[in-house]
């Protein structure tokens, strides 16, 4: 609960407390105003002396004693209901700071995860890939001097074909690792490069992409999580929804203006799922974690057999809240 509206509940509190009073100040002054002007004692009095024998002339001190009773009984639970709230506003502000520093280490894994990722993609393109090159040129050139050689050229020539392999698998855990093009031209680049690769995957699936809005100034952690929604996105498509036709519509504000985001919208007409069902996979969650820890919302909704929509909003700029 934020200082604001605690703010505001303890006026409102006030408030009523000071109209309960003034309620109590103006019936006890009425009831004085009607006692003297009915001269209500001397008439109970006289209203009861036939029956002494019962003692009712006796009943209004006995109810004085039930009303302090009353009056002890309510003050104290009004100090415990008191004590209980003080003691759930303790809690609830732990829990917000609770869930704050869970944020910010959400947002810290992710980043340092991204640094690896980038790292071991450098790593494995600068290294791996100039081996594997040079080993390529080395086997080239023994399969051409080892021409008259049939079993010398025929080694050769399959050293070549695994490297090729070996090179291909090394480049896809580079594409897994790294988005393709998003250091050098950008998160926009990167998004087309992903869906082209995407429908040359899966033939049978339409996959429309619009994108409007500019993402030139979007930091490098907003774009790599936009990134990372659509690639677990349509992941989770191709593993499960056997959709015909996926729509992804990406659209950003200025991000120079706070309160502008990013509008995500991916959805399919594949199987569906049942979403109140346990789920083994974590990709779910890991959407959900990321757009969260960058204060932005993320909305699921599916039923089986009516496809599945995913829809996410991604503030432009500021920390994560």
């Amino acid at each position: 609960m934020s200082k604001s509206i605690t703010d505001g509940v303890d006026a409102g509190r006030k408030t009523s407390a000071r109209r309960d009073m003034v309620s109590i100040v103006v019936v006890a002054v009425a009831a004085a105003f009607v006692c003297v002007k009915l001269n209500l004692s001397e008439a109970l009095l006289n209203w009861t002396r036939p029956f002494e024998r019962v003692q009712l002339d006796e009943l209004p001190a006995v109810l004085l004693v039930v009303a302090i009773s009353l009056i002890w009984f309510s003050s104290r639970r009004y100090f415990e209901a008191n004590r209980q709230l003080r003691l759930r506003r303790t809690a609830e502000v732990r829990l917000a700071q609770a869930l704050a520093e869970n944020k910010r280490l959400a947002q810290q894994y992710v980043d340092m995860q991204e640094y690896e990722r980038k790292a071991l993609a450098r790593d494995l393109h600068d290294e791996l890939g100039q081996y594997l090159n040079a080993i390529k040129l080395d086997a080239v050139s023994i399969r051409e001097s080892a021409a008259a050689h049939p079993g010398v050229h025929d080694v050769a020539r399959a050293m070549i074909a695994n490297i090729d392999r070996v090179y291909g698998v090394v480049t896809g855990l580079i594409r897994q690792l790294r988005p393709v093009g998003f250091d050098d031209l950008g998160v926009t680049a990167a998004l087309e490069h992903c869906i082209n690769d995407w429908r040359s995957r899966l033939p049978l699936t339409t996959i429309e992409l619009s994108i409007t809005g500019d993402f030139e100034t979007l930091d490098e952690t907003r774009g790599l999580v936009l990134y990372r929604l659509v690639q677990e996105a349509l992941t989770n498509i191709a593993r499960h929804a056997h959709a015909t036709r996926v729509e992804i519509r990406i659209a950003a504000g200025r991000a120079a203006d706070p309160g502008q985001h990013v509008e995500i919208l991916i959805a399919d007409d594949g199987v569906g799922a049942d979403l109140e069902a346990p789920r083994p996979g974590l990709g779910l969650v890991g959407m959900r974690e990321r757009v969260s820890a960058l204060g932005g919302s993320i909305t699921l909704a599916s039923e089986p057999g009516a496809g599945f929509r995913v829809a996410a909003s991604l503030p432009m700029a500021g920390a994560p809240s």
